[in-house]
């Protein structure tokens, strides 16, 4: 068969998009390692076409590809994503070595331009052996943030159906994922369009009852109408991590409003209040965005008063970009030097890390249970319910034959262990292992490793 590779860049939403395409070509194509520098047949990239950063990104990753064909190591070339969306009739004349230039709207496209037929399946090709797996409930979306391309690169908000999303969570958890996390532009949102109500609790109840499926985790949670009854779930339902990744982007009045987030100041500390009052224990991240029109000295200054009064157990942050089609970018000007942007950032992410660190103290000396992700140096990488993969701190555990009653390393991974925390770094933890998570811990891990 013909070899394929693909290399996925930007957000897990991508990922998933990505896994759902290769899932539907391996018939006809030997699918090659991400990292793989060899020859291949068709080299396809998913792009990113968010913000500056990613799309330099995107276009290093296109033009290394060209390299790579010019070389010979590479045969058709497929560009497809946000990027490729969103500059869709520039980028074929810019880099015609490109064979063809899909959207990021539709999957299926790239699987006729892969010379398969498109087959409507819940599928996903995943490569790596990891525990944990991205769930996409819904594409696009239909808030009009005024810094954001999203609307126009994505579209309107569609979400999938809770059938169709139980099936393939099932596949998942029939190949050893013993966690779900639910990604889409807007989470909340998610049913709108399908049910006429906000349905994200009703779909939690139903990915609870897949066997195997012991961790539900929620992503990308928009503030304005979050719905109650998703908080009680989080309080109530043992399966769903209390853990809630919900970007707020800023405190200030004026620069809310200027974002279009259709919140105030005033509401966003009673969500935040609301929230730890409801799920008691959550771990809360957010996005803040610095140097937006609007945010002058002042403005910032409350938004650090925010962070320290709130004191997010995870916080991200990224430097304003005027992004061309925007609200912002055709009504604002962006009087904020670059330079200014990052000493805000700058500030903003060592206020983050003293709180950081400060919590991850609190937790010393505590016993929590924690999925073993991987193993790597002699040491398993583990977290806790509220720990994110890829974005937050991880439990760093020391491995011995020893110390696990003999059982090695790649049938630990893909279990549940009880650590006590020992010690405390700014973003991760150290523990020490002291059992197995449950009795039938040997029937457990076996059933679910990947």
């Amino acid at each position: 068969m013909k070899t394929l590779q693909a290399v996925t860049l930007g957000c897990s939403k991508n990922k998933v998009d990505t896994e759902h395409i290769l899932s539907q070509v391996t018939d006809s194509y030997t699918i090659l390692p991400e990292d793989y520098d060899g020859p291949c047949d068709v080299l396809i990239l998913n792009t990113c076409g968010f913000i500056g950063d990613a799309k330099e990104e995107s276009i290093q990753a296109i033009l290394a590809a060209v390299e790579r064909k010019k070389a010979g190591l590479a045969g058709r070339i497929i560009v497809f994503g946000c990027l490729s969306q969103r500059y869709f009739s520039q980028l074929p004349d810019l880099i015609p070595e490109v064979d063809s230039w899909l959207g990021a709207r539709d999957i299926n496209p790239v699987v006729s331009a892969l010379g398969c037929r498109p087959v409507p399946s819940p599928s996903r090709f995943i490569a790596e052996s990891l525990p944990y797996a991205y769930l996409k409930i819904s594409e696009g979306c239909d808030r009009r943030c005024s810094y954001c391309a999203i609307p126009f690169i994505r579209g309107a908000h569609k979400s999938v159906p809770i059938e169709d999303l139980v099936e393939e969570a099932s596949q998942l958890a029939a190949r050893g994922v013993r966690e779900l996390i639910l990604i889409a532009q807007d989470t909340t949102f998610y049913g709108l369009d399908l049910y006429h109500r906000r349905a994200l609790a009703e779909l939690i109840r139903e990915l609870s009852r897949i066997d195997g499926i012991r961790w539900i985790r929620i992503h990308y949670s928009y503030p304005a109408g979050f719905p109650d009854d998703v908080l009680d779930e989080m309080a109530d339902n043992p399966k769903v991590c209390k853990y809630l990744d919900i970007p707020l982007q800023h405190i200030s009045d004026k620069v809310l409003d200027k974002m279009h987030r259709q919140v105030d100041g005033t509401w966003t500390r009673e969500l935040v209040r609301r929230l730890r009052e409801r799920v008691p224990g959550v771990s809360l991240r957010t996005t803040m965005i610095v140097g937006h029109p609007g945010e002058g000295k002042k403005e910032f200054a409350e938004l650090l008063d925010f962070v320290r009064e709130a004191r997010f157990e995870r916080l991200g942050a990224f430097t304003y970009s005027q992004e061309e089609g925007t609200f912002g970018a055709e009504n604002y000007r962006d009087r904020i030097p670059a330079a200014e942007k990052q000493r805000r950032l700058s500030d903003l992410m060592e206020l983050q890390r003293e709180i950081s660190l400060e919590s991850n103290r609190a937790r010393v000396g505590s016993e929590e249970t924690v999925l073993v992700d991987s193993f790597t140096d002699g040491i398993l990488v583990c977290r806790s319910q509220y720990d994110s993969p890829e974005v937050d701190g991880e439990i760093l555990v020391r491995y011995s034959p020893e110390a696990f009653g003999g059982l090695a390393p790649e049938d630990l991974c893909g279990s549940f262990i009880r650590v006590a925390v020992t010690a405390a770094e700014d973003y991760d933890l150290l523990a020490e292992y002291i059992g197995p998570e449950t009795d039938d811990f040997k029937t457990d891990q076996t059933n679910h490793r990947l």
